[in-house]
């Protein structure tokens, strides 16, 4: 997350520092998902999910932006649990949950403005795993529109920088991300994606291909040594200019 989505935290948790990793997950634990169960109300949270195991909570960060959070303990993109043959998609949830930035926008949006993201182990801040559900840049969702064409069902080098870093790229024909999981998809790509999933940032991005629903996935690796923290949220507009145009 950024430096001022930590605000969140400060106001949602009474007491809560802005270093504490766990104030996330205090949230849903403590707070959504018992005021739901107790009194039919998620607040804090705008949707808790008991059968499906995740709540989503408005970040105080700009209009539109929300995060997907499973109601179970697991840290972040890291987890073993996400890449398990009974792995839940979280993708596909936060994916769903995009009615709730669609809501809060100025404007109509279309698939192609929306966007998901999570950030490394080192790009982060909290240690519950949480999606960031938001417009895009208009520049990432510009150049993705350039070099749509060229993108494949493996992954490969995007042919131009997207906020700066370099990532690989690859498309997911559907209406939606029933039977891809992105962190699956991911781990395949290679076997240092596989064992060091902690390093990635994901991205997943509205698109159509020739008329075609589906997707962009972006990934990119952590190397600190040149300050790249692998935050894919930096493609994300938490602004969405999108919507004002």
């Amino acid at each position: 997350m950024r430096r001022l989505t930590l605000l969140l935290l400060f106001l949602l948790v009474p007491g809560a520092r802005a270093a504490d990793p766990s104030a996330l997950w205090r949230i849903v634990h403590d707070r959504c998902v018992p005021n739901d169960a107790q009194h039919g109300d998620p607040a804090p949270c705008a949707l808790v999910d008991p059968a499906g195991g995740y709540v989503v909570l408005k970040d105080i960060v700009g209009a539109t932006q929300f995060l997907l959070l499973p109601t179970a303990r697991i840290g972040g993109i890291e987890s073993p649990a996400l890449l398990a043959p009974e792995a839940r998609n979280y993708f596909q949830d936060a994916w769903e949950a995009r009615r709730f930035t669609e809501a809060r926008a100025a404007a109509p949006l279309s698939r192609e403005d929306l966007s998901l993201a999570i950030n490394s182990a080192l790009g982060r801040t909290q240690n519950q795993l949480h999606i960031h559900i938001d417009c895009l840049r208009a520049d990432v969702r510009d150049a993705l529109a350039r070099h749509l064409a060229g993108l494949g069902d493996g992954w490969a080098p995007f042919p131009v920088p997207l906020a700066g870093e370099r990532y690989i790229a690859r498309r997911v024909i559907g209406p939606d991300l029933e039977g891809a999981n992105p962190f699956l998809l991911l781990a395949a790509s290679s076997p240092a994606a596989r064992g060091h999933m902690g390093e990635y940032t994901l991205v997943v991005a509205g698109a159509s291909f020739a008329g075609r629903p589906g997707f962009v996935l972006l990934a990119d690796r952590a190397e600190p040594a040149r300050g790249n923290f692998a935050s894919g949220e930096e493609l994300q507009d938490h602004k969405c200019a999108l919507a004002h145009h």
